[in-house]
């Protein structure tokens, strides 16, 4: 760690030029009078340091004294810099990490680049969770990510379904990788025994405890997280999507179907509308029950139609009349 730090202070020093301990104190998170440990030590090591006292006075690298990283366009210091995830990389205990990748970039670049990530970076955030999210308590994920890290096999106990029903499970996992999914974190990992599923997917919020084991494992050469998520991905929607339905729209009505709906189905549906006569619209939709697709159509009002199946238009009739009897005059 300290070599690391010893690195990342250089680097602000050299995008900086001068800067007071405290003010370097606060943008490593150490002491200040760590900084001064660390000042003598890159001084010993031939680094060009001197210090100045006084109220303008700081830390200070000698001027021309610089190492250079050259081949990065403007965009590409822009992907870097600009769009970045500060909470993602806290959750995983790498916001240092961040923090001395950036200082070293930035202390790197030319005066153009520089000031084309620093642009970026003002102009663009990342925030993955949808509105109204609250963040799950995820207690095990800096242990989790340790174990993905050094390829540690873990022993975790899982929660399986919620309330009174829940149940505790113990597993024997090699943790693969860890996604995070519209706010949600998971973690890939394959099963120690075997078994007709390999490798399974957990949510971190239902990790009621993790402990290293002690032993490692040699991860799959052939193993690719980002496939094995999309196939999962694949397969889960398709699972979810099970049955369908034909409407009528009107023009409004199929503007707002993928407000309203699984949006990458009613996205499907609109692109295969075909426009009646009337200016309304023949769609069919796939969808998760009939239950579930009558509640969200019920949105639509007047703008939607059901033609089939019969069990959905008459699920969407009953609540409209329901709906209609509770807030008539009285």
């Amino acid at each position: 760690m300290r070599a690391s730090r010893l690195v990342t202070l250089l680097f602000v020093l050299q995008r900086r030029r001068a800067a007071t301990a405290s003010e370097l104190a606060a943008e490593l998170e150490v002491s200040e009078r760590t900084i001064y440990r660390d000042v003598a030590a890159l001084t010993e090591a031939g680094v060009p340091l001197w210090t100045e006292p006084g109220p303008s006075g700081g830390i200070r690298l000698v001027e021309g004294w610089r190492s250079r990283l050259d081949g990065l366009t403007a965009p590409e210091a822009a992907a870097i810099l600009g769009v970045a995830a500060p909470q993602v990389l806290a959750d995983l205990g790498l916001s240092s990490a961040l923090a001395g990748a950036q200082a070293k970039l930035l202390a790197t670049l030319p005066e153009p680049l520089r000031a084309h990530a620093a642009m970026v970076a003002e102009r663009v955030h990342l925030d993955a969770p949808g509105w109204f999210h609250t963040p799950r308590e995820v207690t095990a994920l800096s242990t989790v990510a340790e174990a993905v890290w050094s390829q540690q096999v873990l022993h975790v106990r899982y929660r399986r379904g919620v309330g009174e029903n829940a149940t505790e499970v113990e597993r024997t996992v090699e943790p693969l990788g860890l996604v995070l999914k519209a706010g949600v974190w998971y973690l890939v990992a394959a099963v120690a025994d075997g078994g007709e599923v390999p490798v399974r997917t957990y949510r971190l919020d239902r990790i009621a405890g993790a402990t290293p084991s002690g032993a490692t494992f040699s991860r799959p050469a052939d193993f690719d997280l980002a496939a094995h998520w999309a196939q999962g991905a694949r397969r889960f929607e398709g699972s979810l999507l099970r049955a369908s339905v034909r409407l009528r729209l009107s023009p409004r009505g199929l503007r707002r179907l993928p407000l309203v709906t699984d949006t990458e189905a009613a996205q499907r549906a609109v692109d295969a509308a075909q426009e009646q006569d009337d200016g309304w619209s023949l769609v069919t939709l796939e969808t998760e029950g009939d239950e579930i697709i009558a509640g969200q159509l019920l949105s639509l009002g007047p703008e939607v139609e059901v033609l089939e199946p019969a069990a959905v238009r008459y699920r969407l009739a009953a609540t409209a009349r329901r709906v209609a009897e509770l807030n008539a005059d009285s």
